[in-house]
């Protein structure tokens, strides 16, 4: 007796969870972002906006880059002033993706603590898009609208061998993703 009412609290927790997934992915869909590379080096955020804005924009997502925003140099925090949301709106953006190395080699789970866009403009990022010795890089992608989060994914590419490599995998598995779960 105690082991059918477990399954049934088992198949009915279960059942609960997919459909919770589902209505959430059935919720977000992509049709407009700026792109925001949280990288220390100018070219890794260079190569990585201009990567996922072309692909966007082969599925007809408006985009636009940070890099067209922040001043060379600047704090990505410029990002939460309010004149700077309002023009972005006037521009139909009102979503806004971060995408950072969340590490290497290793397989990450993901976070169950996601970040205010403030607090996460203002994280540190310190690992560059590639590192000689890995042999995998984990992305992780938040996407915000209005300030809150409303997408979290990680995104792990497999072997690598070079910079250009990495952006290769990741673009793949990104225009995966638009297709299966951002549209």
């Amino acid at each position: 007796m105690k082991i059918y009412f477990s399954l049934i609290i088992t198949s009915f927790l279960l059942s609960t969870g997919v459909s919770a997934q589902n209505k959430k992915n059935e919720e977000f869909k992509l049709d407009n972002v700026l792109v925001v590379a949280q990288q220390d080096k100018q070219e890794d955020r260079y190569s990585l906006e201009v990567s996922l804005i072309q692909l966007f924009n082969s599925y007809d997502i408006k985009t636009k880059a940070s890099l067209n925003v922040i001043k060379q140099g600047g704090s990505p925090k410029i990002l939460l002033n309010d004149s700077v949301q309002k023009s972005l709106k006037n521009e139909g953006i009102d979503t806004y993706m971060l995408i950072s190395v969340r590490g290497y080699d290793k397989r990450f789970k993901p976070s169950e603590n996601i970040k205010t866009l403030e607090e996460e403009l203002e994280a540190g990022h310190l690992f560059p898009l590639y590192r000689e010795s890995a042999t995998s890089v984990t992305f992780s992608i938040i996407f915000y609208k209005n300030g809150e989060p409303v997408h979290y994914e990680l995104i792990r590419t497999g072997t690598v061998g070079s910079r250009d490599a990495v952006l290769k995998k990741l673009m793949k598995k990104v225009d995966k993703a638009i297709r299966k779960d951002w549209m």
